[in-house]
């Protein structure tokens, strides 16, 4: 595969209950790139998100489920990777999730 650069990283944000509670402690969830690793994630948010600085990177991969599908064929639903970036306290906070 084609390396990954910083914009084919991060995919969207993640918007549920417990990813915006996370948000009080300088916390911030991410849909990411299945083969992206935690320094591409670092990069990619200081890049994309400027005055930000990442302390650490979490990651968790959730594996296809199977799904039955009409008639012989059966499928299955996409990987996905989301990430969980916590910024530094002296870092800027990403506009993304204020107000909301």
């Amino acid at each position: 595969m084609a390396e990954l650069q910083y914009y084919d990283v991060i995919i969207k944000p993640l918007m549920t209950e417990k990813s915006m509670s996370m948000t009080e402690n300088r916390q911030y969830a991410f849909f990411v790139h299945p083969e992206a690793t935690k320094p591409q994630i670092s990069e990619a948010i200081e890049r994309m998100f400027s005055g930000t600085e990442v302390m650490s990177v979490n990651t968790l991969t959730t594996h296809p489920k199977k799904r039955h599908r009409r008639g012989y064929m059966p499928g299955k639903t996409t990987k996905k990777k989301k990430a969980i970036v916590t910024l530094t306290p002296n870092s800027k906070e990403i506009e993304l999730f204020e107000g909301l």
